[in-house]
C-alpha cells in the first residue's frame, strides 16, 4: 500500500512515545521528516573546526517547526471534543493554527500584536480561514487576553502552554538522534516563548531514557538583544527586533526553559539584529538555505559564543535548528541584498552587469 511506503507525520512515526489520547485520529499534514542538512561551508568560514549541522524546519507544511506541535494540539483538541481553537501569535503559530484546525474542521481565532507580524505569516493565517484579530499591544498583550478566552469559553489554547504542543515539537530531536545515531554534542536555536528549547530538552533527555542516545546535548539559546528576557532576568515591557518571531518580553515557558538550559550545562544568550541578519545571510549564501531572521539567532548566537570564548566547540557535532522558512519574512531578506537592477533588453547591457564583481553590486 501506498501509506506503507510515504512519511505520514508525527504522530503515525512517533505516537506510541507521546502524551496524546491513544484513540484520536490524528490531524496531520504530514509534517516532520525534516531534513538534518550538512554545513561545511558556515564550519570552513568561521573557522568554527566542528561538524555542522542545519536542522531545517522551514520545510513543515505551513513553514515552521510550530506544525510539529499544532498537530498534536489540534489533535487533541479535536478528539476532546473543542470545536474552536485560539491562540496568540506572532506570525507562525497563527498560521499554523489555522491550517491545522483547517484540516481538522474546527473553527480557529488567532490574535496577533498590532503591527508586529510579518505579512508572510498574516498571509498563511488568512488564507487557511482564521479569524484574525489585531491588538494594540505586545504578544504578551495578546497571549494574556486568549488565556482570559479560554479560561471564560469553550475555546481549545493552542499556545506553547498547552502540554500537547511540547508533545509534538519534541519529535524533532527523535528525528535528529534518529539521523545521526545519537544525539550531538550541542543544539543552538532561538527563544522567544521558549517552547521549543523546553520540547528540545524533553525529547533528547527522553532518547537517552529510551536508549536511542547515549547522551544529551548542551543546549545554546539566542534571543535578540531588544527582546532578551532570560538573559536580562526580568521582563522586557516592549521588546524590539527585527526577528518577529522572538519579539517576545514576557516568554510563557521562561522557567522551563532556564531549567533546561542549567540541566543541560548550556548557555542562554543575546545577539544583535546586526548579528542575526548577517547570520541569515550566511546561512543561505554558503549553504543555499533560506531561513527567516529568527531563525538565524541560534547559528549567530553560536558564532558570539564561539568568539568571546563562551563555548568551545572544536572536534564536536553541533546542530542548529533554523525554525522557518525564509518567505515567512521576505522583507527582512530584501534589505540585506543587493538592489535590482534594471537594463535594456541588449547583450552588451547584460554582458556589462554580469562582468561587475559582487562589491560594485552591493
Amino acid at each position: 500500500m501506498l501509506a506503507d511506503r510515504i512519511w505520514q507525520g508525527v504522530l503515525h512515526r512517533y505516537g506510541s512515545r507521546m502524551a496524546i489520547p491513544p484513540d484520536a485520529e490524528p490531524v496531520t499534514l504530514l509534517e516532520g521528516n525534516t531534513p538534518l542538512i550538512p554545513a561545511p561551508n558556515l564550519s570552513r568560514k568561521h573557522r568554527l573546526e566542528c561538524e555542522l549541522y542545519l536542522k531545517f524546519e522551514g520545510v513543515n507544511p505551513t513553514g515552521s517547526f510550530k506544525d510539529r506541535g499544532m498537530t498534536a494540539a489540534i489533535t487533541a483538541a479535536k478528539a476532546a471534543g473543542a470545536r474552536a481553537v485560539i491562540c496568540a501569535s506572532t506570525g507562525n503559530t497563527a498560521a499554523s493554527a489555522a491550517a491545522y484546525a483547517a484540516r481538522g474542521g474546527l473553527r480557529c481565532i488567532v490574535v496577533v500584536p498590532e503591527g508586529k507580524i510579518a505579512l508572510g505569516k498574516l498571509a498563511g493565517a488568512v488564507a487557511y480561514g482564521a479569524r484574525v484579530v489585531s491588538v494594540r499591544g505586545s504578544f504578551d498583550d495578546a497571549l494574556r487576553v486568549v488565556r482570559e478566552a479560554a479560561a471564560c469559553s469553550d475555546l481549545a489554547l493552542v499556545n506553547s502552554l498547552n502540554p500537547a504542543r511540547l508533545e509534538g515539537q519534541k519529535t524533532a530531536a527523535f528525528e535528529i538522534c534518529d539521523t545521526l545515531g545519537d544525539a550531538p554534542d550541542w543544539l543552538c536555536l532561538p527563544v522567544g516563548n521558549a517552547g521549543n528549547i523546553t520540547a528540545y530538552w524533553m525529547g533528547f533527555r527522553e532518547s537517552r531514557r529510551d536508549g536511542q542516545s547515549a547522551s544529551c546535548p548542551r543546549l545554546l539559546g539566542a534571543q535578540a538583544h531588544g527582546a532578551a528576557p532570560i538573559v536580562l532576568g526580568r521582563v522586557v515591557e516592549h521588546p524590539e527586533t527585527v526577528a518577529t518571531a522572538i519579539r517576545i518580553g514576557n516568554p510563557a515557558r521562561w522557567k522551563d526553559a532556564q531549567r533546561a538550559i542549567e540541566e543541560s550545562e548550556g548557555v542562554v544568550l543575546a545577539v544583535s539584529d546586526q548579528a542575526i541578519l548577517q547570520a541569515q545571510r550566511d546561512i543561505a549564501v554558503l549553504e543555499g538555505v533560506f531561513c527567516e531572521p529568527s531563525s538565524a539567532a541560534g547559528f549567530a548566537g553560536l558564532l558570539q559564543a564561539v568568539a568571546t570564548g563562551r563555548v568551545d566547540i572544536k572536534g564536536t557535532r553541533v546542530v542548529c535548528v533554523l525554525t522557518g522558512h525564509g518567505l515567512k519574512d521576505p522583507d527582512a531578506a530584501l534589505s540585506l541584498g543587493p538592489s535590482l537592477t534594471t537594463i535594456e533588453p541588449s547583450l552588451d547591457a547584460l554582458m556589462h552587469v554580469i562582468s561587475e564583481t559582487p562589491e560594485q553590486t552591493a
